[in-house]
């Protein structure tokens, strides 16, 4: 079997997300995804990478990952090569399941267990999508597209959210209350008043469910390290889940020191690639759960070896998803594949909403929990009217 066609797949109503489809001789056609920076990682798959994959061996996939990390000046931090080489990689692992008529997570030496606990993202339809200049991440557009407005309802009456959510099953949530003060100052400081006012979701969900909500805090690397400490310490009291990415992964002895100042878990970090980088992270001591988002760390082979890392340090994992629906689908897949998935991220309003438009299947959620992906390969694909939408513009290079 060989690669016979590159291709990528972009749309206008969800600009953030390139997909990448890989055709071979057999017929076959792997997918993978990636979200960001679309323009420029769709010139490094069809300018660099396709040139090295046409004509080969698509089940040869750590050369292929070898070969195209080594074709690009990569960091360890996110580049449009990292998000080129990730995409590549999960359809690479999608063709190896075709081919072997079995779903990914088997193929890895999975499953591992029978089903994941899940936690909701609490961000709404469109969240992901292209925002005006200068807004910051609890922004929305406020129109009502369903159900599942979670970034306005927890605005809005955090606790009736968090009912809905047990509603369902689902005993964790994540928020960012805190980010809408970090563009005032560039996250230099913030203020006794305005930390009162990021707390008020966090007295809505205790007032309304007590300790039956997990609730974890999405920082988004917005404040420097003394100001991420002073609201880490303002929190504690409503005993959350975990502090996520409270300062920039440019200096992980910054996060150490976060993480030393607290007793409440530190999670980082989707802003960083490669097992290099992890590699960092851990011998820093900086970090208690480790997260990554396949679409973005180099795909579902740097994944796993991450994992395992994480593992030689009696550290869980739990993989990161607001991105695209092909890395949601190849999360779960490792989810099923490693020995310490902690929890995988979610966000119903995508899974409901424009995940479940554009693709064929994704994982059965039940009551809280995640469980095994069915097909072969992911088990899933775009559906045929997505490559055929106005909005689509299809590019292929071929053999």
């Amino acid at each position: 079997m060989k690669i016979t066609a590159v291709e990528t797949v972009r749309l206008g109503e969800h600009a953030n997300v390139l997909f990448v489809r890989l055709h071979t001789d057999a017929g076959l056609v792997g997918l993978g995804d990636t979200w960001r920076m679309t323009e420029t990682v769709n010139a490094f798959v069809h300018r660099t990478a396709a040139p090295l994959l046409l004509g080969r061996d698509p089940l040869a996939i750590e050369r292929h990952w070898r070969t195209l990390y080594r074709s690009s000046a990569t960091s360890g931090l996110h580049s449009s090569e990292m998000r080129g080489l990730s995409a590549i990689d999960v359809a690479l692992w999608d063709l190896f399941g075709q081919a072997q008529g079995l779903p990914i997570y088997r193929l890895m030496g999975g499953p591992t267990q029978d089903k994941v606990r899940i936690y909701n993202t609490c961000a709404g339809y469109r969240y992901g999508e292209v925002k005006p200049r200068g807004v910051d991440a609890t922004y929305t557009d406020g129109q009502n597209a369903g159900p599942y407005e979670d970034l306005d309802a927890w605005k809005t009456d955090a606790g009736a959210l968090a009912k809905s959510l047990l509603a369902e099953g689902i005993g964790a949530m994540k928020i960012w209350p805190f980010d809408q003060f970090g563009p005032q100052t560039g996250g230099l400081w913030i203020t006794a008043a305005q930390i009162e006012q990021g707390l008020k979701p966090w007295r809505q969900i205790r007032d309304a469910v007590g300790n039956e909500m997990e609730i974890a805090l999405e920082m988004h690397s917005v404040w420097n390290l003394p100001s991420a400490i002073r609201i880490a310490k303002a929190v504690e009291r409503y005993d959350p889940m975990w502090f996520e990415d409270p300062v920039r992964m440019d200096n992980l002895d910054a996060l150490a020191e976060f993480k030393a100042a607290t007793h409440v878990p530190t999670t980082a970090s989707e802003t960083l690639s490669t097992r290099y980088a992890f590699r960092e992270l851990l011998e820093n001591r900086a970090v208690s759960i480790v997260m990554f988002d396949c679409g973005w760390v180099g795909g579902l082979s740097e994944a796993k070896k991450i994992a395992a890392m994480a593992e030689s340090y009696h550290l869980p994992v739990a993989p990161h998803d607001c991105t695209g629906p092909i890395t949601y689908v190849a999360d779960v897949h490792l989810d099923f594949a490693i020995t310490n998935c902690y929890v995988q991220e979610t966000v119903r309003a995508y899974i409901h909403g424009w995940y479940a438009q554009l693709v064929t299947q994704l994982p059965r959620i039940e009551r809280g929990y995640v469980y095994p992906p069915e097909g072969p390969g992911l088990g899933t694909a775009l559906k045929p009217e997505v490559l055929t939408r106005p909005d689509a513009v299809v590019e292929r290079t071929e053999l």
